[in-house]
């Protein structure tokens, strides 16, 4: 199969364009496309057969489900049985945006897309593209990330073609992502909401607003892996590089010596190491001989987390075998990055 890449400006998308690939999508294609977040691996949420496409395509398991993406809120009621009014509020307020609301599932939402579970995720995403183009289909459109299952997701369209080029039908090509990381999801089948996944709305943000968010980090065991999800990106293993990820937590005076000793290590070894750091900690490593991916600055943690996937893919591509990262401060943005990263590490070292 030839993956077809549409090329398109991301603020003003050609409509000739968005429409050939509308149409895929209503043939029971699938079609990666950008969001704010990352790119989306795409299908007619109402055509069954293109929805079990994305599981084969990916590899992923029936137990994780889809994020289902609307045009606007004021189509919530073609996948929703029931619409609170708090997510009447979340929706004025975020959306479109990088937060999932998880809601009581309209009987037109098939299993495939819920894990069998009486609850649907759905999101308006905030990226003229990924709008245009549920817009020109006039179908919700089921999208998780468009990589192949419990790999880095991606935040360009090059990334979609590393994972899946001759697989899927077409790409749409909108440029990097503005956000970085994936949607936040917050359950609202339960009060108080609880915060399933941290991500591009922060936690403070939405307390701010609505008072009171359950969170507990979840991190689901081998067992656990097998029943049904509530939300994607639960599972203990996922966004991960092909290098082993090495996860230094503590304070950072500490946690920079740490890396530095295991760098020197593993160095010994003949290991190829890669190191994804702050511009703070910058220079802890110059005088060794590691890859080295900046993330930015640890007070702009928007930039960290927009580069977070870019880092560990470019690691890769430079074939280092392990890389070293510091835990972030869970705060903000934060929060989803030390989450991302707790679950793509082979190792925590405290």
């Amino acid at each position: 199969m030839q993956t077809k890449v549409w090329r398109v400006d991301p603020h003003s998308p050609d409509p000739s364009q968005i429409a050939e690939a509308a149409q895929a999508i209503l043939a029971g294609q699938l079609v990666a496309f950008p969001t704010e977040t990352v790119y989306g691996l795409g299908a007619n949420a109402f055509n069954r057969d293109a929805v079990r496409r994305i599981f084969i395509a990916k590899g992923r398991p029936a137990q994780d489900p889809l994020i289902v993406h609307l045009a606007s809120a004021a189509l919530l009621p073609q996948v929703v049985r029931q619409i609170p009014p708090l997510a009447e509020r979340l929706a004025a307020l975020f959306w479109p945006g990088p937060l999932t609301l998880v809601l009581p599932k309209h009987p037109a939402i098939f299993d495939e897309i819920t894990a069998a579970l009486p609850t649907v995720a759905v999101r308006v995403p905030a990226h003229a593209v990924a709008l245009e183009l549920l817009r020109a289909s006039g179908v919700p459109i089921v999208a998780p990330s468009a990589n192949r299952f419990g790999h880095v997701s991606p935040t360009t369209a090059q990334h979609v073609l590393e994972d899946l080029e001759g697989v899927i039908e077409g790409v749409l090509d909108g440029g990097a992502t503005t956000v970085g990381v994936e949607s936040t999801v917050l359950d609202l089948t339960c009060s108080p909401p609880r915060l399933l996944r941290p991500g591009g709305v922060s936690l403070e943000a939405l307390q701010a607003q609505i008072g009171e968010v359950l969170y507990t980090p979840r991190f689901t065991s081998a067992a656990e892996e097998l029943a049904p999800q509530p939300s994607p990106g639960l599972l203990a293993k996922h966004y991960a590089p092909r290098a082993e990820l090495w996860l230094f937590t503590g304070e950072r005076e500490g946690v920079s010596g740490k890396m530095r000793q295991a760098a020197v290590e593993l160095g010994k070894t003949g290991r190829r190491v890669g190191v994804l750091i702050s511009e703070e900690q910058q220079g802890s490593f110059g005088d060794l001989a590691v890859e080295v991916y900046l993330l930015g600055s640890e007070k702009r943690l928007d930039d960290m987390a927009k580069r977070l996937y870019v880092g560990l893919r470019a690691l890769d591509r430079q074939g280092v075998e392990v890389i070293l990262a510091p835990e972030v401060v869970a705060e903000g943005l934060g929060l989803a990055i030390r989450d991302r990263l707790r679950r793509a590490a082979t190792r925590v070292v405290e």
